[in-house]
């Protein structure tokens, strides 16, 4: 059994080029294959590259997207890591105050991403849900979209490209739970200069990978999760471990073949064990699964070589669209007493997925009873002043104690 995957998040490349500027879970058939081959996939991928990729924006206009990015994307980073380090004495006056803190810098950092995929990034997005998901997706008056998930699930999703993450955390977003997120992250991730801490102190769980090492940490984070049951949880995990690449196509097609499964065309194995662990330990009443997939890229292309999260944010060259599938499964009527059984269901729900997918490359999008058309944007815009007002208001304490120490002193 493969140890627990682990979101295999790339935010190195977007927080070097961020800070440097200023001072980065655990079928339908096609006749013509490009997965099954390395070489043929290669072929498909450059072929596809001139129509896939938007064209590039003059260059004065890409400096200044980049220098207004940097900018207000530092900016806004720093002044959560402030508003962090500021409340760190209210771990030390009530655990249920600290909860509340953390949640609202988790929630900060959620606003910054919709606001910067709002101005900088703009993508329609499709989502649509089979009957499972009936009455929980709408779209609002306004036109954004709103959904009724529940207070403490987990979520599962492919993993495409880096900013799968991203999508996930503006679906808690449309929920309001955006500060109540927790995602399963590769170990790396957590040095990374400014966003490692804050997500630290957002209580993400760090996996290095090897099982004897983590499962004890799982298991904490889990039970902190757990004995906090009055607080919702929204815990983010991609089964596959990582992106789906060549790289990845290679290692999954080993994997089944020493365990004689079905491989997906369009979708990394998943690994079953870190989602068995983490159903087994957290008791939430349901699982839910998104299939996510990317227009702009081609049938057995992969997404990383089409959009990274600097051609996104840097250079204007997002998706151009976004579309998710949603399901649901109670807890109850998932398989947790036998992890043999588990993984065998986990298999079949990924068959599932990888037909959902190749519906998706025939058709240009998902079927479902429920449809939303929307795109990544706040409710109000003023919701982003939530960023900055903890450090304001700490400054003008400050000032108005040193202006009355000043009086009082004369």
């Amino acid at each position: 059994m493969a140890p627990a995957p682990t979101a295999d998040i790339e935010l190195s490349s977007l927080a070097s080029s961020t800070t440097s500027s200023t001072t980065s879970a655990t079928g339908g058939s096609d006749p013509v294959s490009p997965v099954s081959s390395a070489a043929s996939s290669v072929v498909l991928k450059r072929a596809a590259a001139s129509t896939a990729l938007k064209p590039k924006r003059p260059v004065v206009l890409q400096a200044v997207r980049f220098v207004t990015f940097v900018v207000y994307f530092t900016s806004a980073v720093l002044t959560i890591n402030f508003t962090q380090l500021l409340g760190l004495p209210i771990r030390l006056i009530s655990k249920d105050w600290f909860h509340a803190y953390v949640d609202y810098t988790k929630q900060s950092f959620g606003l910054v991403l919709a606001t910067v995929t709002q101005w900088w990034s703009p993508t329609p997005v499709h989502v649509v849900g089979d009957r499972s998901v009936a009455g929980l997706m709408r779209r609002t008056e306004d036109g954004r979209l709103a959904t009724k998930f529940g207070d403490r699930v987990v979520l599962i999703a492919n993993h495409q490209i880096d900013s799968d993450w991203l999508y996930m955390w503006w679906i808690a977003y449309t929920g309001k739970h955006h500060g109540s997120i927790y995602i399963i992250l590769k170990e790396s991730l957590k040095n990374i200069p400014f966003i490692g801490w804050g997500m630290q102190y957002f209580r993400f769980i760090f996996m290095s990978r090897r099982w004897e090492n983590d499962e004890s940490r799982l298991k904490k984070s889990l039970g902190e999760i757990s004995n906090d049951s009055q607080w919702p949880a929204w815990l983010l995990i991609f089964p596959e471990g990582t992106n789906f690449t060549q790289d990845g196509i290679n290692k999954s097609q080993k994997y089944a073949q020493k365990f004689n499964l079905q491989e997906p065309q369009h979708l990394l194995l998943p690994r079953a064990r870190g989602l068995y662990f983490v159903l087994r330990n957290l008791n939430v009443p349901y699982l839910y699964d998104c299939t996510v997939a990317y227009e702009g890229v081609p049938r057995g292309g992969f997404g990383q070589d089409y959009f990274t999260l600097p051609s996104i944010y840097y250079q204007g060259r997002p998706p151009k669209s976004v579309h998710m599938h949603w399901r649901r499964f109670l807890r109850s009527s998932i398989p947790l007493d036998d992890e043999s059984e588990f993984e065998r269901w986990l298999q079949k729900r990924w068959m599932e997925k990888d037909e959902l997918l190749e519906s998706y490359y025939v058709n240009g999008h998902f079927d479902g009873e429920e449809l939303v058309d929307t795109e990544v944007r706040l409710k109000k815009s003023r919701e982003i002043l939530q960023v900055y007002a903890v450090p304001v208001a700490f400054i003008l304490c400050v000032n108005v104690a040193w202006k009355a120490w000043t009086l009082i002193s004369r």
